[in-house]
């Protein structure tokens, strides 16, 4: 420690600022003190937070191997834990799930093996071929797989025959829920499917989900046409990129006063209303709003190639 204290005060240390931060970030330092210490010598415009905002774009963009994906897994589940402890006593611990879309068997297999059981999958495709997987199969025997996509009716049977299945995300509308519910109980299932409601918070055009002031309706129509599926929770993507310096995410807002307004008009426990909201930018903000299920991909994988819609 005494070593970096004495190498940051030297001159040629202070002039290049920010050779330091990526000497930080070059070396994974790990150290809160000693990041401290070599941030001092930076602009003081650069606070400690900043930096694990540039820390965690600098993740993204190196190479993941094994090690670094396990790495990224322990980061993530740090944070998520401290987070959740300054919450209200009796919060529950928000479920991770891993966003492997893109990735390979091998990465999904080395986390499963660290303890990790929920994964995410955006594209039907790829969904299928990795929960098919001999390996997977083999190695990943509790696996549960959430499909975090968009779903075409048509598409719907391949989704419902996927081993390990634990939730569809994505219900966005009567027909697919209706379509869902039809296809489960063609499959004489013991038990009902898990669900989420799509919520589109942000009204972005290019988005899935129901508006808003339709959610009742959704939730209301689910219940009562749906016996074979079960109804869980709320699930919002949200507007990318948004600046939480300017103050709570309006989409994490909206997503919480939706669970409010369903509870109140169809009496339901609060307590058994899931909220699926945040990711890898901004799941401790959505934690920190009352987030009970956070879908992480880059922070645990590395950065992704983007893909091409299926």
């Amino acid at each position: 420690m005494a070593f970096f204290s004495n190498l940051v005060s030297t001159s040629q240390w202070k002039k290049g600022k920010t050779s330091i931060i990526y000497l930080i970030l070059f070396f994974d330092v790990k150290n809160v003190m000693l990041k401290k210490i070599l941030l001092s010598t930076c602009e003081p415009t650069l606070t400690f937070k900043s930096f694990i905002s540039l820390q965690l774009s600098y993740n993204k963009r190196k190479m993941s191997t094994l090690e670094n994906v396990i790495d990224g897994l322990n980061d993530v589940r740090c944070r998520i834990k401290v987070v959740a402890q300054k919450q209200n006593e009796g919060h529950v611990e928000p479920r991770l799930v891993a966003v492997s879309k893109t990735k390979p068997i091998e990465h999904i297999i080395g986390i499963y093996q660290k303890g990790q059981r929920h994964f995410g999958e955006n594209y039907v495709q790829e969904l299928m071929t990795k929960s098919s997987d001999v390996e997977i199969l083999e190695k990943c025997p509790d696996i549960k797989w959430h499909f975090i996509g968009h779903i075409q009716k048509n598409k719907v049977s391949k989704v419902l025959m996927t081993p390990g299945l634990h939730v569809i995300e994505t219900i966005d509308s009567e027909k697919l829920a209706s379509a869902v519910n039809d296809g489960w109980k063609k499959l004489n299932k013991e038990s009902r499917l898990k669900i989420m409601v799509q919520v589109n918070t942000s009204n972005e055009k290019e988005k899935s989900g129901v508006t808003t002031d339709t959610v009742v309706d959704l939730f209301k129509f689910i219940i009562e046409k749906c016996d074979h599926l079960e109804l869980i929770g709320l699930m919002t993507i949200g507007q990318y990129g948004y600046d939480c310096s300017r103050g709570p995410n309006p989409d994490f807002l909206a997503l919480v006063d939706c669970k409010k307004d369903v509870c109140e008009k169809l009496k339901l426990n609060p307590s058994e209303i899931e909220l699926s909201m945040g990711m890898s930018d901004d799941f401790e903000h959505a934690i920190e709003l009352g987030s009970t299920n956070v879908r992480v991909g880059s922070s645990i994988f590395g950065f992704r190639a983007r893909k091409e819609k299926q």
